[in-house]
Order: structure tokens, then sequence, then C-alpha cells
């Protein structure tokens, strides 16, 4: 059975430099083909569009800055993600994307990376 993971392109959008980096490894170890890590949504707004990756994990906030309108963005794109993030306030995620799998940190790697996975329709949501 191939990785989780095998042959996708990742952005981890992480402003948290060992949480990013720990989240990297763990893409890269379940066959991610590439992972790019981003800790400022104007970085992405300076990149060609949506289509250099081909899921999503994404931090709430970024430097105090909401990324709900970036969520969006890659919702209307049919970009799978998953939030990945300390601040939760459910009921807004709940509310706006109901269809979004929250990781609550402190996570475990096997749990993100299922929740990637089953963005992704490579595994089965739980």
């Amino acid at each position: 059975m191939p990785p989780l993971l095998d042959g996708l392109r990742i952005l981890i959008l992480e402003d948290e430099v060992l949480i990013a980096m720990d989240v990297e490894q763990l893409c890269r170890d379940q066959g991610a083909a590439d992972v790019t890590i981003v800790d400022d949504l104007a970085e992405i707004d300076r990149r060609d569009g949506l289509s250099w990756f081909d899921a999503a994990i994404v931090d709430l906030m970024l430097g105090g800055t909401s990324t709900l309108d970036f969520a969006a963005r890659l919702r209307n794109a049919g970009i799978p993600f998953v939030f990945a993030s300390g601040h939760s306030d459910s009921e807004e995620i709940e509310g706006s994307f109901p269809e979004i799998q929250l990781i609550a940190k402190p996570y475990s790697g096997d749990d993100l990376i299922e929740a990637v996975a089953t963005a992704c329709g490579r595994a089965k949501a739980a």
C-alpha cells in the first residue's frame, strides 16, 4: 500500500517554524512529492494562483491574521484542506466550513496525516 500522501504537493500554512518543520517531515514521510511552508498570506498572493499545490494544511491564524478568507478560496477552487490550529473557534468553523476537519493543537502526527488523506479521498473518515 502506498503512503497516504504519495505524490501530493502539500501547502503548509503555519507561522510557528518548529511546528511547520515537524508537519513538513510528517508529510514527506507519508510520500508527499513536494511540501511548501508559507507563513504569510501575502506570499501566496505573490505566487501564480492556487495550482502549485494539491492540498493544504491551514492554521487559522497567521501572525494575528485570520486565514478564513483564504480557506474560502481553497474551497471555491476545490482544493482539499484541513485546519490545524490552536485557535479553535469551532462554532465559526462549523458554521462556515462544516465539511472541513479541524485538528486542534497539540495534535498527533497520525491524526493530522489521516485528516489530510481523508480530505484528499485517500482514506475513509473515522
